[in-house]
């Protein structure tokens, strides 16, 4: 007993030493599995934490748990399913489901916490866990530094009498696929649409085509054969290089370009286009707006959003409300506002009305209701600015590398802002999820621009 204890607070002492940073990241615990903090050992204490913060009374209390398709997505379920029912917490395990759809069964289900087990767009050797309170939205920094000091002082275990059950929910797929059909007007079908649909060999592997096959599109799916290994790679919202290729061999009227937990969507005309997120925003803004549902007749989109964006959205008598880079960000002040739209150049699309968090799919059917009710084609419907030139540049750094903060890259940028003026702007940002430091400028003149971020790309790179 002695020596079980002993290990007990040895294994405090490592969380804690471990811990000396903030663990959440923006968009929840990520890492590369099977190291710190993408471990067995800190999922499970971080699922005891998470269930002892929920779990007030002595009341019956539910925690839902999703994953995508990652190899170590079993690992990392059945150690939150441990930590969990350690304390008490009932486990509904869901299998793979898209982020949104933890939201939504949240909610639907009456449990206190979901989970989401997926690194979202990163390689098939990371994950992450993403945590939904019972609001179905997810935690704000206060509960998730609140669930970092239990984690740090360690949780006592339930009494063996109230250990928690685990169960595999099996409807979880049929409710959201139903979920989802049902934010379209009930008449609306998709009849004569051919579709292709590349779902990123992640989590909508399954949901996704039964939702456009169900509203009577023509599917032509990608990306629906998960290994454990092959999510996102070469495929998805962030490689769609393949799909645009397949939408022009078969004649397609659109094509839908998923991430590897399905909460943000690229779409591809007819003619092998690309269109991003903030094309996507603009259509639903202008559209909601005649219809007179946009909430405050604003949208909220991060600062990654380009320019013409926002010279669209005045033109139509919008408003454009910027915040930090990262969905959380945009809900944030989506429910300070009252707004009902926001999301990110990258595909995230929020529609409160409908979704708590971004949904790639729920996206892609209000780009596919305006095909059907205008008439029009993808290509007239998914290009409605033109985008002032902008280029992204990544630059990775080395563990315990801190570019941002070294005089030379300071100077860079200073001096960057000073050479495009009011002609363009600057946006250089530590990425919340990856070890990256994001260069991204907006001007009409390229070449300067480009010699404006070749300049900050180089002093970044020295400092890395």
């Amino acid at each position: 007993m002695r020596e079980a204890r002993r290990g007990q607070a040895r294994d405090r002492t490592e969380v804690g030493q471990q811990m000396a940073g903030r663990l959440f990241g923006t968009d929840g615990v990520r890492g590369q599995a099977n190291k710190w903090p993408m471990t067995a050992d800190v999922a499970l204490q971080l699922a005891a934490a998470a269930g002892r913060y929920f779990r007030t009374d002595k009341q019956d209390h539910r925690v839902v748990i999703g994953k995508d398709t990652r190899l170590s997505g079993y690992m990392l379920e059945n150690a939150l399913t441990a930590g969990f029912t350690s304390t008490g917490m009932n486990v509904f395990l869901l299998g793979p489901v898209p982020t949104p759809a933890i939201g939504y069964l949240t909610r639907s289900l009456r449990a206190d916490v979901g989970v989401m087990i997926s690194a979202s767009h990163n390689p098939a050797e990371d994950n992450g866990i993403k945590f939904f309170g019972p609001d179905g939205f997810k935690l704000s920094d206060e509960a998730e530094d609140a669930i970092e000091r239990l984690m740090a002082e360690g949780v006592p275990p339930a009494q063996p009498q109230n250990i928690g059950r685990a169960k595999r929910y099996e409807d979880a797929r049929g409710r959201y696929v139903e979920y989802a059909k049902a934010t379209l007007p009930r008449r609306t079908r998709l009849d004569g649409l051919r579709v292709v649909l590349d779902c990123a060999n992640g989590a909508a592997y399954r949901t996704a085509p039964a939702v456009l096959w169900e509203l009577g599109a023509e599917v032509i799916p990608m990306g629906v054969e998960p290994n454990g290994f092959n999510i996102n790679e070469d495929c998805g919202s962030t490689h769609p290089e393949q799909a645009a290729r397949r939408v022009r061999e078969t004649r397609a009227d659109l094509g839908i370009c998923l991430d590897g937990d399905a909460d943000r969507v690229i779409l591809i005309d007819e003619t092998g286009r690309v269109a991003d997120g903030d094309q996507i925003m603009g259509l639903i803004a202008a559209r909601w707006k005649e219809a007179g549902i946009l909430a405050g007749d604003s949208l909220v989109a991060t600062v990654m959003s380009n320019l013409g964006l926002e010279r669209y959205l005045e033109g139509h008598g919008i408003g454009l409300e910027r915040t930090a880079v990262g969905d959380r960000y945009v809900v944030e002040r989506m429910q300070q506002g009252g707004f009902n739209l926001g999301g990110e150049q990258s595909g995230h699309i929020v529609m409160t009305d409908h979704s708590t968090t971004g949904d790639g799919l729920l996206a892609a059917l209000q780009f596919l209701s305006a095909m059907v009710e205008t008439g029009r084609s993808a290509s007239d419907l998914s290009n409605v600015f033109q985008p002032v030139p902008q280029k992204l540049i990544n630059v990775r750094y080395a563990d315990g590398k801190a570019p941002l903060d070294t005089d030379p890259v300071q100077e860079a940028i200073a001096q960057g802002e000073k050479a495009l003026g009011k002609g363009g702007r600057l946006l250089i940002r530590k990425s919340g999820t990856e070890p990256l430091i994001r260069v991204m400028g907006e001007a009409e003149d390229m070449q300067l621009l480009d010699r404006v971020l070749n300049s900050i790309v180089d002093e970044v790179r020295a400092a890395s």
